[in-house]
């Protein structure tokens, strides 16, 4: 299916913007990280264009790409970066030739508990926005793990006892105490990567970041700690081709080429595996 649809939807992409592949002066993709079946596609995409139109190719890291759009919408200079999304929670700073991950989830991504939760509270997919509106409508707070490890997050034990307590408790209620615990533990670990840094700024990005609960969290920290918090638009906040773009056009800048060989998917390489040479 995402073979037989790749030629459509980069010749849509093509016509929204104008432009034709001879325009084009670079082609990038996410080599990873992700499920390997689906990262594959991209990169047999990419490399038919790149090979067929004599372009250069790069594939660039998914996580570092939402990082750097981020940083380039708002502005941010020494900024903590909370990565929140489906399959990944992460609180990343740059330090030393890397994006440090300071903190992250042991298990499930943030936006993933919600969709799950979602799905045995039967709201459907995707559950964070309807969740989100439940969050301002709830009455009372239900008590629920609260599960930091160091500067680490757990959330399956959170949403094991939110679900038991499905139909003994009200569902707005228990949807509101489920993402007000989740929230809370993300908040504690961000203050503290912004203490440990001695950091200002604190850019919230990733799918998750359209949560108005979340932002309402993490902006009365951040005023309470003096510092700023930045968010851009919700469109490069959940994945798109304009981060993956953009991060390819940096490093290529920087003067990172790659050989189609070298272009191999990596499903597991983390935010903290690639080097950061342009910073």
């Amino acid at each position: 299916m995402h073979y037989s649809n790749a030629r459509l939807v980069i010749e849509e992409a093509l016509q929204k913007a104008n432009l034709k592949i001879k325009d084009i002066d670079l082609i990038s993709f996410s080599i990873g990280p992700g499920l390997g079946p689906c990262l594959q596609v991209g990169a047999v995409a990419a490399r038919a264009l790149a090979l067929g139109n004599k372009k250069p190719l790069i594939g660039v890291n998914h996580c570092v790409a939402h990082v750097e759009i981020a940083k380039k919408i708002t502005n941010a200079k020494e900024a903590i970066f909370v990565y929140a999304s489906g399959a990944n929670t992460q609180i990343i700073g740059y330090e030393s030739g890397k994006y440090r991950v300071y903190g992250e989830t042991l298990d499930i991504g943030i936006g993933n508990l919600l969709d799950s939760f979602g799905r045995s509270l039967g709201i459907g997919f995707p559950a964070g926005p309807k969740i989100d509106e439940m969050y301002f409508q709830a009455k009372n707070y239900i008590e629920l793990p609260y599960s930091v490890k160091g500067m680490d997050l757990v959330f399956a034990g959170l949403e094991t006892a939110a679900e038991r307590k499905i139909g003994k408790a009200d569902k707005t209620d228990l949807a509101y105490s489920l993402m007000h615990t989740a929230f809370a533990e993300l908040t504690e670990v961000s203050e503290r990567a912004l203490a440990h840094t001695e950091r200002k700024e604190l850019v919230l990005t990733g799918g998750v970041a359209a949560s108005k609960a979340l932002r309402k969290m993490m902006d009365e920290m951040c005023n309470a700690r003096g510092a700023k918090l930045l968010v851009p638009p919700f469109g490069v906040c959940t994945d798109n081709g304009a981060m993956i773009s953009w991060l390819g056009i940096v490093e290529h800048k920087a003067g990172i080429k790659q050989e189609i060989l070298e272009t191999r998917i990596l499903p597991r390489q983390r935010t903290d595996n690639v080097e950061i040479t342009w910073v």
